[in-house]
């Protein structure tokens, strides 16, 4: 828009644009599945972003869709460029092997797989920082533990520095700095 207003003789070469604004994420999925249309399909694979498994069913979806559209082939490649761009960005660290991929229809077998694939990864992943986490937080505790043990020991003042580290597994300077800490 041209501010101020430009001259009347100029206004004939103003554009006049008029647009639709489509907003995916508005569709519910029962909107997008009475719509057999290849941007409904296109809508339920970007909202399907919850699950992998909702992702594989909006996929299937699409091929179907695409499969009964008369003009098959062109629909084909431009969807499956689509997947293949979406897909990359959706999970880019997953490393999907889509680079064979050249039609979705025919190659429908081949996403499916590494859709399974990358469930699995992800699943073996999230186990994995699950045990690392739950490691962390039991060395955490049990430093807490040891650290409370000493400061009990410490409270007969009978033992040693020396004697309290052989028993609890703590070093003798982190023994100091207890002995410190509970002077202050």
């Amino acid at each position: 828009m041209v501010q101020p207003a430009p001259p009347e003789f100029l206004r004939v070469y103003q554009p006049h644009l008029r647009y639709y604004l489509i907003d995916e994420g508005r569709y519910t999925d029962e909107e997008l599945i009475s719509k057999q249309t290849p941007l409904s399909g296109i809508f339920g694979v970007e909202n399907a972003g919850h699950s992998w498994e909702a992702l594989q069913q909006a996929v299937d979806r699409i091929v179907e869709i695409v499969k009964a559209d008369p003009n098959k082939d062109r629909v084909d490649k431009i969807v499956t460029r689509w997947i293949k761009r979406h897909l990359q960005r959706v999970a880019p660290k997953a490393r999907l092997n889509l680079d064979r991929m050249s039609s979705l229809v025919e190659d429908r077998n081949m996403l499916a797989e590494n859709l399974e694939n990358l469930v699995k990864k992800e699943r073996l992943e999230g186990r994995q920082e699950g045990r690392q986490e739950g490691r962390q937080e039991g060395d955490r505790r049990a430093l807490e533990e040891k650290r409370k043990t000493v400061r009990h020991l410490l409270s007969f003042g009978v033992l040693s520095n020396d004697q309290i580290a052989v028993a609890t597994g703590l070093s003798v300077d982190e023994i100091v700095k207890l002995r410190i800490e509970d002077k202050h």
